[in-house]
This record gives C-alpha cells, structure tokens and sequence, in this order.
C-alpha cells in the first residue's frame, strides 16, 4: 500500500507485488518453483514500470517498487530453507536508490498469502539486518496510516532534494 500511496504522491509510476497476482492465480499452494517464477515475474514487471516511467518523461522520475529481490530471498530462505542461485545474483546486481523498510507497528492483518504471524519481529530483524550489511541506503518507516505515508514523504525528499 506504501509504494502506491508514494507513486499516487509524487505522480509517477509504481510497480505492485508480483507474488499477490501470481499466487492468487494458482489452483494449488505455492511451491519452492513457484518463488523463482514469482522473482522472474517481478522483474519484468519492474521492466515494464521503467518503461513508462521513460514514456512520460517525468521530471522527477521515481520508481516505486513493492518489493525486489531481498524479500524474495528471505521469503524462500525462510520457508524452504534455501534460494535459488538466479535470485542470489539478481539480489547482487540490482540496487535501489532508497530502500523503505517497514516497521512492525502496524496490527497484523489476516490475509490468505500471509504468513507467521508470530516471526514479524524476528523476519523484520533479518530484512534490517542484510540492508545494514549490504550498506545500502535504507530508513525505517514507521507511523499508522497518514503518518507513515508522511515519514515516507520525508525520508524520499530527503533523498532526493
């Protein structure tokens, strides 16, 4: 919801989460395949974004991405116990001027392609954690609703005036 409400902000382009429109297509639970595909798929959504994104020709021309390759590798490292060699490279190759790293502080909301519940903290630790060790630029965006769209606001004008 943050990228879009950004992407709605600043007038541009956001790409949403590949993995949503994926897995509610599927007629089964999702396998350790299916991440690869999931990677594979938000990359050419991402593709797709900057495309038209050069299109318009904006003048500040943010992209706004949902998610990128860390989640992906944390999501398969987590519930299958590996990552497939493709996103390992891909997580290498790609970076981002700015990363927003969601605080916990929002309440849990149910959702069929939500999992455990119980690891938000031990999950956002090891988002945290990899950022930190990649040295990427990152801030943590916390707040509820309007705020955290705000402290979102501020941290990309921060970055980028």
């Amino acid at each position: 919801m943050l990228a879009e409400q950004l992407a709605s902000h600043y007038k541009t382009v956001w790409v949403p989460e590949y993995a949503r429109e994926y897995i509610d297509q599927l007629d089964r639970p999702y396998a350790e395949h299916d991440i690869l595909t999931i990677a594979k798929g938000q990359l050419i959504r991402e593709k797709e974004g900057e495309a038209l994104l050069e299109k318009k020709k904006e003048r500040r021309p943010y992209l706004f991405c949902d998610t990128e390759f860390l989640v992906t590798k944390i999501w398969s490292e987590v519930k299958f116990s590996r990552c497939d060699a493709w996103i390992l490279q891909q997580l290498d190759a790609h970076s981002y001027d700015l990363y927003l790293l969601c605080y916990i502080d929002t309440p849990w909301e149910e959702d069929p392609q939500r999992e455990h519940p119980h690891m938000r903290e031990q999950l956002f630790n090891l988002y945290y954690d990899e950022m930190l060790e990649r040295g990427w630029n990152f801030r943590v965006v916390s707040g509820l609703g309007e705020e955290r769209l705000r402290n979102a606001i501020k941290f990309v004008d921060a970055c980028f005036t």
